[in-house]
């Protein structure tokens, strides 16, 4: 079958094989014909080493499809479902599943590094997070595959999967934002656009996109935002908005040092800044003693937009069927599997005209 193969971490570019096959499934794991795969900025990330991954190895995490087969102990699928594919599936009996918080499962996400999901030849692959969407094929753990309706399109689906749990979730899990409250949002891709959605769902009464590309500001007023500035304007609009005292909520979707700052700068005493940019491990941001005390903010970490993937993702649909949730509007280009570098390489450079790049697969 065809798959995209990262040959090597830091690699600008993936291999496009049709030779690859994938492992049997196990007992409780299915497997999946993938329709669609958005790209993700996290791929970018797997590939030049800023997020942990393994090499060889096939990207994609972000994805949907239909089942093909099932596992000798799956009950709750069938072959012909039609999924969402989770790159953290909750295990349902660890710690964090219990106590409410399925997001931090690592079950599976540990065995994603010991456990190759494709084969080339003898040569073993591992999927990306435990995925690997880039490819016709993928085995995964039952609990990692959400069914969802089959008049869902594969293309609206996979947007779920990753960015659309991540930012939407940021606001309404992990920050829980309140109606009528003031939001700044850093960054405007993918997963910012559904934080600004998020935001709006909430009933945010002010929501800010800051992005250095001003061509990105159009984009997300259009999905909600009642403002946008650049960086360097921040501070100046921070001021006649909220009389300088701050926002309530600042989202950094990014990941930088420098911009988890400027969040943190935004955001009201009392206020919370809410991490939802993947950032590198060597990255240190610094903060004094003192303001930490003084200012009483809230420094909030979002993986996963603290969602729970089964329940969320049914919440999602249902936001986007009563149109508060535009995910078909988000799609800004659709790509065959050949053109898969060519997506890469548009999101690398940080296009205008880039929100969300989705992979069909005939």
């Amino acid at each position: 079958m065809r798959a995209a193969v990262l040959n090597a971490i830091g690699d600008d570019k993936l291999e496009l094989r049709d030779d690859v096959t994938t492992v049997d499934p196990g007992p409780d794991e299915v497997r999946i014909r993938v329709r669609a795969s958005g790209i993700c900025h996290s791929d970018l990330s797997a590939m030049d080493g800023t997020l942990p991954a393994l090499a060889p190895g096939v990207v994609g995490h972000e994805g949907s499809g239909e089942v093909l087969e099932v596992g000798s102990a799956v009950t709750r699928l069938a072959p012909g479902d039609h999924v969402t594919v989770s790159f953290v599936p909750p295990c349902g009996s660890c710690g964090n599943c219990l106590r409410g918080q399925p997001n931090l499962c690592a079950v599976h996400a540990i065995a994603a590094f010991t456990t190759p999901r494709f084969r080339l030849g003898d040569t073993p692959l591992f999927g990306y997070a435990g995925l690997g969407t880039f490819a016709d094929e993928v085995v995964v753990p039952a609990s990692g595959a959400i069914k969802v309706d089959a008049d869902v399109p594969f293309e609206t689906a996979a947007l779920i999967a990753c960015g659309v749990l991540t930012g939407v979730g940021s606001v309404l899990n992990t920050a829980k934002v309140e109606p009528g409250s003031t939001v700044v949002v850093l960054g405007c891709g993918g997963v910012g656009i559904s934080v600004i959605q998020g935001a709006r769902i909430a009933g945010a009464a002010t929501i800010v996109a800051v992005d250095p590309v001003e061509g990105k500001h159009s984009v997300a007023k259009r999905f909600g935002a009642t403002h946008a500035v650049t960086p360097e304007n921040l501070d100046q609009l921070k001021g006649e908005l909220t009389g300088g005292e701050g926002f309530d909520y600042a989202f950094d979707v990014v990941g930088a040092p420098a911009t988890i700052r400027a969040g943190w700068d935004a955001a009201r005493r009392g206020g919370a800044v809410v991490v939802v940019g993947a950032g590198r491990g060597d990255a240190m941001v610094s903060f004094s003693a003192q303001e930490l005390f003084l200012h009483d903010k809230k420094i909030l970490g979002s993986f996963y937009g603290s969602s729970h993937v089964h329940r969320d993702t049914a919440t999602m649909l249902r936001f986007w069927r009563a149109g508060r949730l535009d995910l078909d509007g988000m799609i800004s280009r659709r790509l065959t599997f050949a053109d898969i570098n060519d997506g890469l390489g548009l999101l690398r450079e940080g296009r205008t005209d880039v929100i969300r790049q989705v992979v069909t697969f005939a």
